[in-house]
């Protein structure tokens, strides 16, 4: 379950300091290796709740087993990859194929509260919030060490002996599906009624319209300008029938109706996307700055934010102990708007030791917004729902990371210069501060900690 749900953030991340490497070997401006980043984010951003909603229906041992056998394939695809064009491809192989791990966990930690009575699993959702968002940081740093030693390349052979191990441990250790994931629960043998039951509870067109929605909208937020009014306005058709389809539809893929009247489900979303505005501008925007103007390598460049990592993991095991939410999200708005008012003040000419301060703040608000965050979908979310709401998550957090890609695209242009760091860390800053109102002004806060304690007692 841990290791299913690393794949994602790593291969988020661990791209960061392969960047100019692989432009440079292929000979490809920022410009065209900035769709590494955006290809895994599309794919990803659409595959997370549709992969969720078909775990909700079938179980996680099928779509954890392909998906993670995908893994395997868009490693070795991106290894030996002769162009930018296939090394795309395989980033977006690489974006379907850990949709799973994430949802699959969360919907096993959810089977096994309904099988054994006890709905207060605080240390296994720690752990996995440690495993599929704090351990990203480690991203940057793993990747220098294999660019060190094997060239960018390596960032994708990595995925090789990853899938394999994921894949034999799921095969041994995941459950099989129960009889309340068949396709057809009333037992019906003929092919037609299968079929049309399994049609109805995937609800396909529902699918197809929020894919339509999703695609039009990230393409506009990979570069934003009005030119491309016209993939708003498709969107925007695209989610008006969405939202008709599943007012109207008898098992929609979003209820949006049980998700209208979720308040705090929908203020963890919005949540969740603002937050990604701050942590990925600062993984991709600093990390190219210290690579491009500070002089560091890209193993120096991850060794740079060693303290981010080590201090996130410690936040995340610590704060894990205590069931709230409010304090952490609180605590983690600060560190943003800290870390991002000491972006500010740096240049090329700054100690060492002023970005080693940068990473080591930034360190809190990665240990604390990941795991609050993941508390509260899981208990805020309809049970029968958990792997969809957790893939929904992730959608948000992704279109948060896009928004910061096109930011950091903005602000630095054809070279990441001190000027377009800064102009970045004002982004950043707004993008911390409505975070910080989001959490001081939502009084639905606590109803997480409190249905787990209800859960419990």
């Amino acid at each position: 379950m841990l290791l299913g749900s690393v794949l994602n953030p790593i291969n988020s991340t661990i791209i960061a300091v392969a960047l100019v490497p692989i432009g440079r070997a292929l000979g490809a401006p920022a410009s065209q290796t900035a769709w590494l980043v955006s290809a895994l984010y599309l794919a990803t951003s659409l595959g997370q709740p549709v992969v969720g909603r078909l775990i909700d229906v079938f179980g996680p041992r099928r779509l954890f087993l392909l998906g993670t056998g995908l893994v395997g394939v868009a490693g070795v695809a991106g290894a030996l990859a002769p162009n930018l064009g296939v090394l795309i491809g395989a980033r977006v192989l690489l974006g379907f194929g850990t949709c799973a791990g994430y949802p699959a966990a969360m919907a096993l930690v959810r089977s096994e509260a309904g099988r054994t009575g006890r709905d207060s699993p605080g240390g296994v959702l720690t752990a996995l919030a440690v495993a599929n968002q704090t351990i990203a940081v480690v991203g940057p740093l793993l990747g220098g060490l294999l660019i060190a030693v094997g060239g960018w390349r390596a960032t994708f052979a990595l995925n090789v002996p990853l899938a394999v191990a994921a894949v034999l441990l799921g095969l041994l250790r995941l459950p099989k599906a129960d009889p309340a994931h068949s396709a057809d629960p009333a037992g019906a043998t003929a092919d037609s009624t299968r079929h049309g039951s399994l049609a109805a509870r995937l609800d396909l067109p529902g699918m197809g319209l929020f894919a339509a929605m999703l695609v039009s909208l990230l393409l506009f937020l990979m570069n934003l300008h009005l030119r491309d009014w016209y993939l708003l306005a498709l969107s925007a058709a695209a989610g008006t029938a969405f939202a008709i389809r599943e007012l109207r539809a008898a098992t929609p893929f979003i209820d949006l109706r049980v998700l209208g009247g979720n308040t705090p489900l929908l203020a963890t979303y919005g949540r969740a996307l603002v937050a990604y505005v701050v942590a990925y501008s600062f993984l991709y925007g600093f990390t190219q700055w210290t690579e491009e103007s500070f002089g560091l390598t890209p193993f120096h460049a991850g060794l740079a934010q060693t303290p981010m990592f080590l201090l996130a993991i410690g936040v995340s095991i610590v704060s894990g102990r205590s069931a709230g939410v409010r304090g952490k999200l609180l605590l983690g708005a600060a560190g943003q708007i800290v870390a991002c008012l000491v972006i500010l003040t740096l240049g090329g000419d700054s100690p060492l030791w002023t970005l080693l301060l940068v990473a080591l703040v930034f360190g809190v608000p990665q240990g604390l917004n990941n795991l609050a965050l993941q508390n509260s979908v899981y208990f805020q979310a309809d049970p029968e729902r958990t792997a969809s709401s957790a893939g929904l998550l992730r959608t948000f957090a992704y279109i948060g990371s896009m928004i910061a890609s096109s930011a950091t695209a903005a602000s630095f242009g054809q070279h990441a210069d001190t000027g377009g760091l800064h102009r970045l860390a004002w982004v950043m800053l707004g993008a911390g501060v409505l975070y910080l109102l989001l959490t001081l002004f939502d009084r639905t806060l606590g109803r997480a900690a409190g249905a787990g304690t209800r859960a419990s007692a």
